[in-house]
């Protein structure tokens, strides 16, 4: 990454961490006009069990399998993937590539296949829950509470998570074509499992069309995970 591109990076990295530091004290603000003398009834053990359970864990959900099955290969998927996201924000401020390699990590591409594989869970369960509320005649989804902004919501949100997935698939793929070229600094980490599989769209451009691609992926799923950071804070999946 040249100076010019960690300088954008950079100044894009403080504005949305500007806008996110403010959707949070406006959180903050909110829940502290709570009645200051409030006692609750409840044990503070019980209160903190149905965080976790009810607004992390969406207990609600798991009164059915597949709901429950989807939901938790997001979460799982969202957990694991933020790995990644922190080398990319690593490479992004200091104008490396893929540092984990850089810095000796073993394994990095078992590390990168494992993120890959949900991925690819988070891909499936997002094309499933776009189905059963747009497709399928499912009664919960047919309620007035659903409909108008709810739903629109709900697949903003999972369109968003879709187009970030794809968006590290095709960078892998592309930085794996790179390497084969031993394309500039972009370091030989043996096969990433998944997106070796997707080398084929791309291997009829020339080499500068990859890199192209692989960049724009790369910018895409960084802006697009700090989109989402912000928009998330106006969605009622604020649990997330």
């Amino acid at each position: 990454m040249g100076i010019f591109s960690q300088i954008i990076f950079l100044l894009i990295f403080i504005f949305f961490s500007i806008i996110i530091s403010r959707r949070i004290k406006t959180l903050k603000r909110n829940i502290l006009l709570g009645r200051k003398n409030y006692e609750p009834t409840t044990e503070i053990k019980t209160r903190i069990k149905n965080i976790l359970l009810i607004a992390l864990g969406q207990k609600k959900m798991f009164k059915k399998i597949i709901p429950a099955l989807l939901h938790t290969m997001i979460y799982s998927g969202f957990i694991i993937i933020n790995l990644e996201i922190l080398e990319i924000l690593a490479d992004g401020i200091l104008g490396t590539h893929r540092i984990f390699v850089t810095l000796g990590m073993p394994y990095y591409n078992i590390f990168i296949s494992i993120i890959e594989f949900f991925v690819i869970l988070v891909l499936i369960s997002c094309v499933l829950f776009l189905i059963r509320r747009n497709i399928l005649n499912i009664k919960r989804f047919k309620g007035i509470e659903i409909k108008g902004w709810p739903k629109l919501d709900a697949n903003l949100i999972l369109i968003f998570e879709i187009v970030l997935m794809v968006a590290i698939l095709f960078m892998n793929a592309t930085d794996l074509i790179l390497q084969d070229f031993q394309y500039k600094n972009y370091h030989i980490t043996g096969k990433f499992y998944f997106s070796d599989k997707l080398k084929f769209i791309f291997s009829d451009l020339a080499v500068n069309q990859v890199f192209l691609i692989e960049r724009l992926c790369w910018w895409i799923h960084i802006i697009g995970i700090l989109m989402f950071a912000v928009y998330i804070t106006y969605s009622k999946h604020l649990h997330i």
